[in-house]
């Protein structure tokens, strides 16, 4: 199969994201970096998606953007998501869930890789948090299902950004959270990112 391309951009963890898809799938793919605090950023991502976003996965005159996308496109061409009908069909629920909420985590919590402030803690912030939770206890171990899936690649971001911020889960759901840091594969993608950051 060709070698893919993904376009990333820096400070973005929906590249972190699709970065681990690609990873788990054991794909080949070259990195497109664009430094999203250049004023002319969308003028380069233009020259792969209409939507002036990133990440975009590039296959030949395939483009496919988003990052949820992406990880479905991953599946068609190896499958990453659990075998079983049940995990699969919980794996995409916790992938949507996260792309489409955890709004004030997001707002509070914004994804850095320098050190910040520990938050305070308000009650839709704790809601979330609790919402979290429930979704960590049920790890099976390292991993959310046997081995690393999307749901994996998608909340070790968010286990991380909890760190950050001083969030650190109790019980199973913090022993998840941790082992999502301690991935290897994780900690080759915060390096990444970082290198990523690094570039003009």
């Amino acid at each position: 199969m060709p070698k893919l391309d993904l376009v990333v951009g820096t400070h973005s963890t929906w590249s972190i994201r699709a970065w681990l898809c690609l990873k788990i799938a054991k794909l080949e793919f070259n990195e497109i970096v664009i430094n999203l605090e250049k004023d002319n950023y969308q003028s380069k991502i233009s020259q792969f998606s209409d939507t002036l976003l990133v990440p975009v996965l590039l296959d030949n005159d395939i483009h496919i953007h988003d990052s949820l996308a992406i990880c479905e496109y991953v599946n068609d061409i190896t499958n990453i998501y659990p075998e079983s009908k049940k995990q699969k069909a919980l794996s995409r629920s916790l992938c949507a869930e996260l792309h489409s909420g955890f709004m004030n985590l997001r707002a509070n919590c914004p994804f850095s890789l320098d050190k910040v402030e520990p938050v305070k803690l308000s009650e839709a912030l704790n809601k979330e948090i609790i919402r979290l939770t429930h979704i960590f206890d049920n790890a099976q171990g390292n991993f959310m299902f046997e081995k690393a899936t999307p749901v994996d690649a998608f909340y070790a971001v968010l286990a991380f950004r909890l760190s950050a911020y001083g969030i650190e889960l109790e019980g199973k759901a913090g022993e998840y959270q941790t082992k999502l840091q301690q991935w290897p594969l994780f900690i080759q993608a915060i390096s990444t990112a970082k290198h990523w950051n690094s570039l003009e």
